[in-house]
C-alpha cells in the first residue's frame, strides 16, 4: 500500500529551538472513519519500520485480526527522520537547496507528536480510542498522551520506557560511533556511512534480542561448514549478524538511523515538566502498559515505573524469551491482553494494582 503525504507549509520550531519552514508526513489509513469519529486506533511504530502496521505487524493489524479495517479506521504515521517518506535527512534543506544530510535537525520524539497533530487535525479526528505502539513507537505514545491527555480513551505502551535509560544511551551511542568511523561518513551522499550501519545494526541486534533466543535458533555452525575442520567451521550466530546488517541496508540509510537513534537518546517525557513521575500522572486514558520478560533493552523495571505512576494503570508481563523483539512476535499474547482491557471493568485504584504475567 502506497503511503499518503501531509504537507505541513507553516513554520515548525523544534525543542532545539530550531524552526523548520514547513515538513511533510507518510501516513497510512486502513479502514474508514465512522460516524461518530469513535473507532480511530492510532499505531506508532518503532525504529526502522514504516507507516504500514499491516506490513511489520501483520499478527495484529489486517483482515479479521485485532485492528480490522471493516472496523478500525487504523492510523500509522512514519516519524520525521525516517526513510520512508517523511521530512528525512534525505530531503532538500529549503535554505541551500541540497539535502540535509548531516546538517538535518533532530526531532525528538516530543517533536514527532506535535508533529502528528497537524495530521490528526487534518483527518478529522478529536478522539483516538486506542493508542499502541512498542519500543520507540511506545515513547512517542507516551508523549502523546501526556502532551494531550484527553485524548486517548486507551492506550498500550509496549516494551518501552518514560526516560531513556543509560544503557539503551550506549547502545545507541555505540552504533553511531560504527557510523561515524566508515571512511565514507563524512561525505555527501545517500549511501554515506552505509558500512557502519551494517556493524551498528549488529549491535542493536544483540540487544533486541536474549540469550536463549541466539540458543535456540543460532547455536552451532552452519551446515556447509560443520563437517569442515575446526579452524574452518563458520558460527550461524556469526553468519546471522552479517545478515542483518546487509538486510537492513537494503532498505534502510545511515542518515536517518544516525538521527533516529538520537531523538530515541533524548526521549524524557519529564523535560520541562518538573518530572518523570509528575509527567506521567498527568495521563488519563486507561492504561495497559505490557512488559516482555527477557527484554534486556527494555527491562521490565522500567515499565513498572510506567504502571506506577499513570493513575490507575495495569501491568502486564509477557513471558518470552525472545527479548525485546517480542514486542513484534507475541501477537497472540498481546492481542488477547488487549481485548480484554479494552473489554473489562475500569482498572482497580492504584492500591490494588495487579501484575499479570501471561505465558
Amino acid at each position: 500500500m502506497q503511503a499518503k503525504i501531509f504537507e505541513h507549509e507553516e513554520s515548525f520550531t523544534l525543542e532545539s529551538g530550531r524552526t523548520v519552514p514547513g515538513f511533510h508526513l507518510a501516513y497510512t489509513t486502513l479502514g474508514q472513519l465512522n460516524a461518530d469519529k469513535s473507532n480511530v486506533v492510532w499505531v506508532f511504530h518503532a525504529l526502522t519500520a514504516n507507516s504500514n502496521p499491516a506490513e511489520w505487524w501483520p499478527g495484529l493489524v489486517g483482515e479479521q485480526k485485532l485492528f480490522d479495517p471493516e472496523k478500525h479506521f487504523i492510523v500509522c504515521v512514519n516519524m520525521p527522520g525516517s526513510c520512508y517518506g517523511s521530512i528525512s535527512p534525505l530531503d532538500n534543506d529549503q535554505q541551500t537547496g541540497k539535502p540535509y544530510y548531516h546538517n538535518f535537525p533532530l526531532f525528538t520524539t516530543r517533536d514527532m507528536v506535535r508533529a502528528y497533530k497537524f495530521l490528526k487535525k487534518h483527518l478529522g479526528i478529536s478522539k483516538i480510542q486506542v493508542g499502541i505502539g512498542g519500543s520507540m513507537g511506545g515513547q512517542q505514545l507516551l508523549e502523546w498522551a501526556i502532551e494531550e491527555p484527553e485524548l486517548f480513551e486507551f492506550i498500550f505502551p509496549i516494551a518501552t520506557n518514560a526516560e531513556h535509560s543509560s544503557w539503551g544511551v550506549a547502545f545507541n551511542a555505540s552504533q553511531r560511533w560504527c557510523i561515524e568511523n566508515d571512511a565514507t561518513w563524512k561525505e555527501s551522499h545517500v549511501d554515506a556511512g552505509l558500512e557502519g550501519m551494517k556493524i551498528a545494526r549488529s549491535i542493536a541486534l544483540i540487544s533486541y534480542r536474549h540469550y536463549e533466543t541466539y540458543h535456540k535458533s543460532q547455536h552451532g555452525f552452519t551446515t556447509d561448514t560443520e563437517a569442515l575442520g575446526v579452524d574452518k567451521q563458520v558460527f550461524k550466530s556469526e553468519t546471522y549478524q552479517r545478515y542483518q546488517g546487509e538486510k537492513l541496508a537494503k532498505r534502510f540509510n545511515a542518515f536517518s538511523y544516525y538521527f533516529l537513534t538520537q531523538a530515541m537518546d533524548k526521549h524524557n517525557v519529564g523535560r520541562g515538566r518538573e518530572s518523570v513521575r509528575t509527567a506521567l500522572q498527568s495521563i488519563k486514558a486507561k492504561t495497559l502498559v505490557i512488559s516482555i520478560s527477557s527484554d534486556i533493552l527494555f527491562p521490565t523495571s522500567e515499565q513498572e515505573l510506567i504502571a506506577a505512576y499513570i493513575p490507575n494503570a495495569q501491568l502486564s508481563v509477557i513471558d518470552s524469551y525472545y527479548g525485546h523483539d517480542g514486542f513484534l512476535l507475541e501477537y497472540e499474547t498481546i492481542e488477547t491482553l488487549v481485548k480484554d482491557f479494552v473489554e473489562s471493568k475500569p482498572p482497580a485504584p492504584k492500591g490494588e494494582l495487579e501484575k499479570q504475567v501471561t505465558g
